[in-house]
């Protein structure tokens, strides 16, 4: 009897076989048309009759000077006296350049410039017009510090055509530091007073123009949290510990993004979703973009690989263990192709 094995066709299925489809969501085309869209909600705010005006200067960008440091607070105010001598030139500019971005980054061989002038535009908004968001001024994340605009930079960075950036270490660090930042920023004193919290949901849900399910959301919220800031403001803190923390244990990296995004859709509901029915809105604030963050960190599923039975060596392109995984290769019988071993079986 002849000692000549066939080999297994390419297509051949066995028991035991399993294939690891790899996910395809979340895309890195699909994040950068999710921060395009962004920037065209940017752009349709910028466009609404209040921002040619002269509140756009007064109203809201002359008052985040408060509290900041000479650095930050003079240039803020040169922007904002320049803005208000100017209103309808300068916010046409803001308008036309957040439409250019977003327009950009929807048309895919104009992605990297797009990207690159968001990153640019968006360091300078977050200098000039949101005084670097309160970080300075110890603002909570619960009314919108450190400020949505930084948060386009990073998530620009996290989307990058061409290179896998989230998975190197520097974003990781950077998605953690934003979350230990908004602990210690929940931790100060002025943030977990007894009715801090309740303050913020309570101012949040008072502007002007805001519908009235909102104004019960937040003032429901608002009731819910009275007298209780600092043990809401402890647990707060834990939690975004944790999602911190998350990208860096492979078992709790869904869980803790999942758990971000959580986070993220509290402190929108805090900031009355960011303000968008009120006419008054620059941006939908950084509950939305804490959100997409997130879903930059989102971890793919495995490689596809065609796994033996539990625990043996994955099979070639043919379906056979590799020469180089084989130990028994070159002390056992010759594996020929088809054809040479139904020759040799008949000649047996």
């Amino acid at each position: 009897m002849s000692d000549v094995i066939q080999a297994r066709p390419a297509r051949a299925a066995r028991p035991g076989i399993r294939l690891a489809a790899p996910s395809a969501w979340p895309t890195r085309r699909g994040l950068q048309i999710a921060l395009g869209l962004v920037w065209l909600l940017d752009a349709a705010l910028q466009f609404q009759p209040f921002m040619f005006g002269r509140g756009l200067a007064t109203q809201i960008i002359e008052p985040t000077a408060a509290g900041n440091p000479g650095l930050v607070a003079r240039p803020l105010l040169w922007s904002a006296h320049l803005m208000a001598a100017h209103p309808v030139a300068c916010n046409a500019v803001f308008a036309v350049v957040q439409l250019a971005i977003a327009a950009g980054l929807l048309v895919p061989r104009t992605v990297r410039p797009a990207l690159a002038v968001s990153v640019a535009w968006a360091l300078g908004v977050w200098w000039l017009g949101e005084g670097l968001g309160g970080t300075l001024t110890g603002a909570s994340p619960l009314s919108g510090a450190p400020g949505a605009v930084i948060l386009y930079a990073l998530t620009a960075w996290l989307v990058w055509p061409g290179a896998e950036v989230r998975r190197r270490v520097a974003p990781r660090v950077a998605w953690s530091v934003l979350w230990g930042g908004f602990a210690v920023c929940l931790l100060l004193p002025a943030n977990r007073a007894a009715d801090a919290v309740s303050q913020v949901f309570a101012g949040a849900g008072a502007g002007a123009g805001e519908p009235g399910w909102i104004r019960a959301l937040d003032r429901a919220l608002a009731g819910l949290t009275a007298g209780h800031g600092l043990a809401v403001s402890v647990l707060l803190a834990g939690l975004c510990l944790i999602a911190g923390a998350a990208v860096w244990i492979r078992p709790l990296t869904r869980p803790g993004l999942v758990l971000a995004g959580l986070l993220g859709l509290l402190f929108w509901v805090a900031q009355a979703f960011g303000g968008l029915a009120t006419g008054m809105a620059t941006d939908p604030n950084s509950g939305p973009l804490l959100i997409l963050l997130a879903a930059c960190f989102w971890p793919p599923a495995g490689q596809p690989a065609a796994l033996d039975e539990v625990g043996a060596e994955p099979l070639g392109v043919s379906g056979c263990r590799s020469a180089r995984a084989d130990p028994t290769h070159g002390a056992g019988p010759r594996v020929l192709p088809g054809r040479r071993a139904r020759d040799s079986r008949r000649a047996a």
